[in-house]
């Protein structure tokens, strides 16, 4: 999968004074890596197995049925049009998750935009150099997850030319598959991290809380922080289009976040979203792409009714000053 290139990044932990004595305090199992076209890092505590190989066919299972980069993958035949192929656990978990948030956006989250993404020069095929209004509007035709249905274990297209981009969701969904078997072994203090999304459970044995870094949204590559988080049984997620972004030889920039309901990948004034819940990091990770696409005053609507998300917008004001929203 072709990462995001997304807020936040694990920095460490908050160190808080423990008030137990002479505890025993365990070295933690820490793995690092890369996946899905990114790196990450494990942290786990409660027993001193190392995890590693399990993980990685884990990773790989998850890349086998949701990455549009490997050609065999279950949604690379998927999108090619191939008929039969029974979907796996991972796929119909996605699929339900993206239905439902589908539906509570009204469709501002949507991975159906795939042909979208790869006109746009985002995905995995070949940019269209030509894409114009007429194209736009043909291409969104394909465009719905209300045109996609799973039945008896097989994906029902409505448009064979429906083209399926699990990349905003299936980075979180990554970690909850991770993080799931860590809690199987009883291992109840946890952070795992993948490209910045980031999922976590219980702190360090002497109690001290998990610490995550808010990046600026700088564009010109660098790193800064615009804030420090303490997240406490919590998943976070972040969208921004500052980073990544293609400017065409007339000078026009488009951003990688496609609005589903227009087909353009237009920059607005909301430069980055993080969302933080004691949900699934697929359903944080999600919200976050769907707010990229709302923009700052539809956003701050739809937060009325989800109190449950805890959200950070960054944007900037009329006079290009950065300036942030928090619920």
């Amino acid at each position: 999968m072709k990462p995001r290139f997304l807020l936040v990044l694990f920095v460490g932990v908050l160190s808080i004074i423990s008030c137990k004595e002479n505890a025993e305090i365990k070295d933690p199992i820490r793995l690092k890596g890369s996946v899905f076209g990114t790196t990450y890092s494990i942290i786990y505590y409660d027993v001193q197995t190392d995890f590693n190989n399990e993980i990685n066919r884990l990773f790989d299972k998850v890349n086998n049925s949701l990455s549009t980069y490997i050609p065999t993958s279950d949604i690379s035949k998927i999108n090619k049009g191939e008929k039969g192929i029974k979907v796996d656990v991972y796929f119909k978990e996605v699929f339900a998750k993206s239905e439902r948030i589908f539906k509570e956006t009204d469709g501002y989250f949507d991975p159906t935009v795939g042909d979208l993404v790869n006109a746009w020069g985002f995905g995995p095929k070949k940019t269209l150099n030509d894409l114009d209004s007429a194209k736009v509007k043909s291409l969104m035709q394909f465009v719905g997850f209300d045109k996609v249905t799973i039945e008896n274990d097989e994906v029902i297209k409505q448009f064979t030319e429906t083209y399926f981009d699990f990349n905003s969701i299936a980075k979180g969904y990554g970690i909850d598959v991770i993080a799931r078997f860590l809690e199987s072994k009883g291992i109840k203090n946890y952070l795992v991290e993948i490209g910045g999304e980031i999922r976590t459970r219980g702190a360090k044995p002497e109690g001290n809380e998990w610490k995550v870094q808010l990046d600026n949204p700088n564009t010109d590559g660098s790193r800064s922080a615009f804030d420090y988080l303490t997240l406490k049984d919590e998943s976070m997620a972040s969208s921004g289009n500052y980073r990544k972004f293609r400017i065409t030889d007339n000078g026009e920039k488009y951003v990688h976040t496609i609005n589903p309901k227009t087909g353009y990948a237009k920059e607005s004034n909301l430069l980055s979203a993080s969302v933080i819940a004691q949900l699934d990091c697929a359903d944080v990770d999600a919200y976050a792409t769907a707010f990229m696409a709302m923009g700052l005053e539809r956003t701050k609507e739809f937060l009325k009714k989800k109190p449950d998300l805890k959200v950070i917008l960054i944007y900037a004001d009329e006079k290009g000053e950065l300036q942030e929203y928090r619920n």
